[in-house]
């Protein structure tokens, strides 16, 4: 027998008096074990399967239609299948098929849906053990690798991974995130106290973190700090911009190293009008060659150093999102801060991966072979014989990972520091001179924040250096 309970606000009430049957228990129909990993031309990949996803009411989703927010809120699927999919049973509602799919969805109604299961691949490079205690493992991350089970990923994420690898009673436990597409530094507890202990730490503002990036054109010397808010414009797609009513947001940026095109090393850079023929309509390739930059984010909003980056006209260089002309357009997304195109951004962003591919300029280069930018991830037109959901190809190797890696954390008192050397997109390319591991001159940790008005990561006036402000103002 279960104890009913009524509503009250966001509140739950006990009512001790008045006893009901339990609704049914839906269940995974089996959770596999060895996972059904293989691995395949340099992809780690999930055999499809059965899964029940089962997940309470977000309070974004109260009052809606169960219709309307399957398609509002999911992409990997079309609308057509979630309303089969309610029809038929394999969506239910508190254990119980729904009548209708306008039925209305409540605050404390479980949502669950069975469906088969087909997990994209990841990179089949293996997970860096950079320090092991019995308390934490510092991992080194790979790119393209999700933190936990979400979306299209379940195996397929770094939780799953270490425990298929350490046994299937161990639990891995996360003390801070990652982005799907960034590499480096984490720490994962081996139990509750340690990674409370350091989620604290990290929450507290008593971590440092200093990341490395490579993105498109030379950015400028010294410190380039960015202080615009960010807000989400779409969950459904996880695109965030610059805007006045986000949430605050600080960067500080250096620039580790520059590194120009071949052809510019031997002659003036000129520009002709055949060049300006050949650069009319696509901006961003006046951006000569790339640089490599380490970045001291003393806020954490998701996409920051991404949004930051494109904001000032330098996105990195192989992002998907933030660094798409058929997205933004030939500007990039320069120095926006309106949300006067925001409706066209996200149609033109969801076609991304389904109709389109997902291209970064740099896949535009012509020294990139047509092979590598034809291979990319997107629907074939084939659908899976066991449940027809539309099936889509590999990713290419451009789509497992950005240039943005989690190079170091270090508590500010100094008990500890971990990190990783340089990601080898960041090491200088052939026939080039340039660092190949980072310096205190260069060391966004050793800034003077009190000297730039950011000391403790207090909530100063905003501002953007005028450094920046020249950054993203100049064509």
């Amino acid at each position: 027998m279960a104890l009913v309970v009524s509503t009250k606000g966001d509140f739950q009430v006990p009512r001790p008096d008045v006893f009901e049957e339990p609704p049914d228990v839906i269940i995974p129909p089996c959770d596999p074990w060895p996972r059904p990993y293989y691995l395949e031309e340099g992809l780690r990949k999930v055999r499809p399967y059965h899964f029940t996803y089962n997940t309470y009411c977000k309070e974004r989703w109260r009052n809606r239609e169960i219709l309307e927010i399957f398609a509002s809120e999911f992409r990997d699927r079309p609308a057509e299948y979630y309303k089969n999919a309610i029809l038929d049973g394999r969506v239910v509602l508190n254990g119980k098929p729904i009548s209708s799919t306008s039925h209305i969805v409540r605050n404390g109604d479980m949502i669950s849906h069975t469906l088969h299961r087909h997990e994209p691949p990841v990179t089949s490079q293996p997970i860096g053990i950079v320090h092991e205690d019995e308390n934490l493992i510092v991992i080194n991350k790979p790119a393209g690798v999700p933190v936990h089970p979400a979306g299209r990923y379940n195996y397929n994420s770094l939780i799953e991974m270490i425990r298929a690898d350490r046994g299937y009673t161990f639990n891995p436990l996360p003390c801070n995130r990652l982005d799907r597409l960034t590499s480096g530094i984490m720490f994962i507890g081996k139990h509750k106290a340690a990674a409370e202990d350091m989620s604290q730490q990290i929450r507290d503002r008593s971590v440092k973190k200093e990341y490395i990036t490579r993105v498109v054109g030379e950015f400028p010397e010294g410190e380039v700090v960015c202080e615009q808010p960010i807000l989400q414009i779409s969950p459904k797609l996880g695109l965030n911009r610059v805007r006045a009513n986000g949430k605050e947001a600080r960067t500080v940026f250096k620039r580790l190293a520059y590194y120009p095109p071949k052809e510019d090393n031997s002659k003036d850079q000129q520009e002709t009008k055949e060049e300006n023929d050949k650069y009319n309509g696509m901006s961003w390739k006046r951006l000569k060659g790339y640089s490599i930059v380490r970045c001291l984010p003393l806020t954490g909003r998701t996409h920051q150093l991404r949004v930051h980056l494109q904001y000032l006209g330098h996105p990195i260089s192989n992002d998907p999102i933030y660094c798409n002309q058929r997205v933004f357009g030939p500007s990039l997304g320069r120095g926006e801060a309106d949300s006067e195109n925001d409706d066209d951004i996200i149609t033109r962003l969801s076609r991304m991966g389904k109709e389109d591919i997902a291209e970064a300029v740099a896949y535009h280069d012509e020294m990139v072979d047509d092979y590598n930018k034809r291979k990319a991830e997107k629907m074939t037109g084939e659908v899976c014989d066991i449940c027809q959901t539309p099936l889509y190809s590999d990713p290419g190797e451009h789509e497992l990972g950005i240039y943005l890696h989690a190079k170091r954390y270090a508590c500010v008192d100094g008990r500890w520091s971990y990190e990783t050397p340089l990601p080898e997109w960041a090491l200088p390319p052939p026939g080039m001179e340039g660092p190949t591991e980072t310096t205190a001159e260069t060391d966004p940790l050793a800034i003077d924040l009190q000297k730039l008005g950011l000391e403790d990561g207090e909530n100063n006036e905003s501002y953007i250096s005028n450094e920046a402000q020249a950054l993203a103002a100049t064509g």
